[in-house]
């Protein structure tokens, strides 16, 4: 089996893992709002790591040097992740999805600041490209724009955060380092914003479940895709990523009567282009 297949088998993994995650946290939405999600995923994710690290005596590899870090980046992918599941509520599942793909756009624009990399003229023509995309997809007419466009547009930015701290920490840091760290902070930011009007609502019979997979899923997702970018070059997984798009589309369409919107599709792939055009002239160079 050739590194390209092992990797589209990997990223098949991806692909269901996340479209399972909206589906979950729109069926539990309407009794957990985002906070309680996170505490109950990351409740579910600091058991998944807890049982692995034990299991495979990698405790020693969890380090307490970069604690600040740790905590800066969680809390980004703590305030990006509750956007993603809010925004999951409000607009068609396609629309959220196509604006994180602006993530790595966002990874481009702000890397200069926080990582001291260099804006190059193509990079910069990427950023331009997505920029493109993110207008057609929102349409910013006066009916366009929503709590929903702005919503998942915001996640994007905390997700670039979150991945160039990320990239930092991995210098330094084992995975299961960044994910012990990863499920045990948020749980305790889950406690903190969900509790703070002293009520936290417990899951059901019927939520139960969701609120397992919703865990289950998020670690998974990460696991695979890290697994598919070892195997292969980011510009052969982020093609199969993009995959993610249209089988939502189609998620949204059977599942909860969505439309499939050809501005939706058109605009994620001018994204999509920009991002590619970024990773291929990295590639090559």
């Amino acid at each position: 089996m050739t590194p390209t297949i092992k990797a589209a088998v990997w990223m098949i993994g991806t692909i269901t893992s996340f479209s399972v995650m909206a589906v979950a946290g729109r069926e539990v939405s309407h009794a957990l709002d985002t906070f309680e999600i996170m505490m109950y995923r990351s409740l579910v994710g600091v058991i998944i790591v807890v049982v692995f690290a034990t299991a495979t005596g990698t405790w020693r590899q969890v380090e307490t040097a970069r604690l600040g870090t740790h905590l800066a980046r969680n809390v980004a992918h703590f305030t990006g992740q509750n956007l993603w599941f809010l925004a999951v509520t409000l607009i068609p599942l396609a629309q959220v999805f196509a604006l994180e793909f602006t993530t790595p756009i966002w990874v481009i624009l702000l890397s200069p600041l926080v990582l001291g990399e260099r804006l190059t003229l193509v990079r910069a023509v990427a950023a331009i490209l997505g920029f493109v995309g993110i207008l057609i997809v929102a349409r910013p007419d006066m009916a366009g724009i929503n709590t929903g466009i702005i919503t998942a547009a915001s996640c994007a930015i905390f997700f670039a955060i979150t991945i160039m701290l990320t990239k930092r920490l991995t210098r330094n840091e084992q995975i299961v380092s960044i994910l012990f760290w990863l499920t045990s902070m948020q749980l305790v930011m889950g406690l903190a914003t969900a509790g703070y009007d002293g009520d936290i609502a417990l899951p059901d019979l019927t939520t139960g479940p969701w609120v397992v997979l919703i865990g289950l899923a998020g670690l998974l997702a990460h696991f695979c895709l890290t697994k598919a970018l070892s195997i292969a070059p980011a510009t052969v997984v982020v093609p199969i990523d993009f995959v993610r798009l249209p089988t939502i589309a189609v998620v949204g369409m059977l599942v909860y009567g969505e439309a499939i919107d050809i501005w939706v599709l058109v605009g994620a792939v001018i994204i999509f282009g920009g991002n590619y055009l970024n990773l291929w002239w990295e590639t090559r160079t």
